[in-house]
């Protein structure tokens, strides 16, 4: 009777452990999960005001619609959330890169889970904002 006792209690700790770690990855993938679609939101909200920035008439702040009038630190001066370095924005979901090449402007973002680089882009010529995961 001893015997059986003990093995069925070295089945359920194998049981248990395994559900442990089962928990934990699911876990894990729901934190990144949580983390991209965060940083998402965040960049679609920095796109829409870079999009504003750019269409504002320069008496108000804005670039006046003349992509000359847009530079990175003016964007990110314009959207205010968490400057800070020169063409960089931080929240709590990641930190933000900006970069601009011809008329779009590009945000990449580095979330805080490892893996998490989502891209979105505003073309200021056609006013289309575009997110690859």
């Amino acid at each position: 009777m001893g015997t059986q006792q003990i093995l069925l209690i070295v089945l359920s700790v194998i049981i248990v452990g395994i559900a442990v770690a089962v928990g934990i990855t699911m876990f894990n993938a729901q934190s990144v999960n949580s983390n991209r679609n965060a940083c998402i939101a965040d960049m679609n909200n920095f796109a829409a005001s870079a999009l504003a920035f750019y269409k504002t008439p320069t008496s108000h702040g804005g670039a006046g619609s003349t992509i000359g009038n847009v530079v990175d630190s003016t964007v990110c001066n314009y959207i205010g959330v968490g400057y800070t370095a020169p063409n960089q924005l931080s929240t709590d979901n990641g930190t933000y890169t900006i970069t601009l090449a011809g008329t779009v402007l590009t945000f990449t973002a580095a979330g805080t889970e490892s893996g998490v680089t989502p891209v979105t882009t505003v073309d200021f010529s056609s006013s289309a904002i575009a997110t690859t995961p």
